[in-house]
């Protein structure tokens, strides 16, 4: 008995979406099986110079949209383009036409996943982006479905592989910054221009996805407070090692009283903390709510692996075309919640302070931080100085944002203190 087909548009044939189309051939029997269809590719859009590439592979490609959009037979279409335009104006064209939506592209989900949900809903379709938080690690509809049970009240993740694979590096071989960034370069594993990942934009645009759904309530980009990994020093890695850390570039969702608490930075996170070993270009992400208590996901982060979560999102909209059960992981932020301002998170903090080597200097830093209600669980002069100063290096107890604003201008003040070198928080 033959099977029915369903019929996929792809946008983009660059890594991912040469990656989808390679699994799509290579698995292409198990595919169908499991998905009660075969998935045929009935169109490929790319630039004018790679048609010629594609059809010499047996593919159908095209440099014009209006063919893919047009075309009644085509019922997903498969945005693997990246950036945000022309994607998300191509995904929610797509949309509007009745087509269902399959993206990679965190940078339209980010900004516009709103709009396109609801556009999505509208049209009975689906609109689906497993692929574009963690790689092939499944999240999202682990917590659109596996967890919908749950009340989320923490979610944290390594979602950068590039930040993760030069902290892991500076970690492991005491190496400066600029050195790991060039040697992550040449393999490939960071841009020619790395901002995007070492000022943790990227990181951002995944937790703005992922705290939205994790607790119900838009969040966009521009509500995520950003700080990236240039700044850290190897003796600020020493340092937190010594203390019982590891340090890594942490994407954070909270549910706190003063509003959802997301924000992306370097953190010391405790050795025995499940996400310190998360270690390389791998990305891991840790949940936790009421009733599952904690759950972590874990496994590779970007590159050919992304293609398993875009085709999970094939195989489920194909699925549900057979059944005529498309749309039923529409938009889940019926809440409206606010943003706590950065200035009223807490978290506890690890200060690097050079100061005058003479007698009174640590009282006198001590009462500074008492002044602005900060509390101290720990202050120790290190092994290194130099000539006439000393390095203490400071943690705090959990504190809001602002008293630890409040202190460093005050310590700026203090004629005993030379240098505030690093601030960083702990998350315990």
């Amino acid at each position: 008995m033959s099977r029915p087909v369903t019929k996929i548009a792809i946008l983009g044939a660059g890594t991912i979406g040469g990656s989808v189309i390679k699994v799509l051939r290579d698995n292409q029997e198990i595919i169908s099986q499991r998905a009660s269809t075969d998935i045929e590719i009935k169109n490929i859009l790319v630039l004018p110079h790679e048609i010629p590439k594609l059809q010499a592979q047996g593919l159908p490609a095209t440099n014009n949209y209006d063919e893919i959009l047009d075309d009644p037979d085509i019922s997903i279409v498969v945005e693997l383009m990246g950036g945000l335009k022309p994607a998300k104006d191509f995904a929610l064209r797509a949309l509007e036409k009745g087509k269902n939506v399959v993206t990679a592209n965190k940078d339209v989900v980010a900004q516009y996943g709103g709009e396109l949900l609801e556009a999505a809903e509208k049209n009975h379709v689906d609109y689906l982006f497993e692929a574009s938080v963690g790689g092939a690690i499944p999240i999202i509809m682990p917590l659109k479905r596996s967890l919908t049970g749950n009340r989320v009240t923490e979610i944290l993740g390594v979602v950068n592989g590039t930040t993760n694979y030069m902290l892991t590096k500076m970690t492991e071989d005491g190496a400066d910054y600029d050195t790991v960034l060039k040697e992550a370069q040449a393999k490939g594993y960071a841009e020619a221009n790395p901002a995007a990942d070492v000022e943790g934009k990227d990181a951002a645009r995944k937790i703005a996805i992922l705290a939205s759904i994790a607790f119900n309530s838009r969040v966009k980009f521009e509500d995520v407070s950003i700080e990236g990994i240039t700044k850290i020093t190897p003796k600020d890695i020493q340092h937190a090692a010594n203390l019982g850390y590891v340090v890594k570039l942490l994407a954070i969702g909270k549910e706190t009283e003063e509003g959802i608490d997301v924000r992306v930075h370097p953190v010391l996170l405790p050795k025995v903390h499940p996400l310190a070993s998360v270690n390389g270009v791998f990305n891991a992400i840790f949940v936790r709510g009421y009733p599952i208590d904690e759950a972590m996901f874990f496994g590779p982060g970007a590159g050919f692996p992304t293609a398993s979560a875009v085709i999970a999102d094939i195989i489920e909209i194909a699925r549900g075309i057979q059944t005529n059960s498309v749309g039923r992981f529409g938009c889940t932020c019926f809440n409206k919640k606010p943003i706590c301002p950065l200035e009223e998170t807490i978290s506890s903090y690890y200060i690097r302070l050079l100061v005058d080597d003479k007698p009174g200097v640590l009282g006198a830093v001590a009462t500074t931080f008492g002044n602005a209600e900060v509390s101290l669980t720990s202050v120790a002069q290190t092994a290194s100085t130099v000539e006439g100063h000393a390095e203490l290096v400071v943690v705090t107890h959990k504190v809001r944002h602002k008293n630890i604003l409040a202190a460093q201008e005050a310590l700026k003040e203090l004629p005993v203190v030379d240098e505030i070198s690093s601030v960083m928080r702990v998350e315990s």
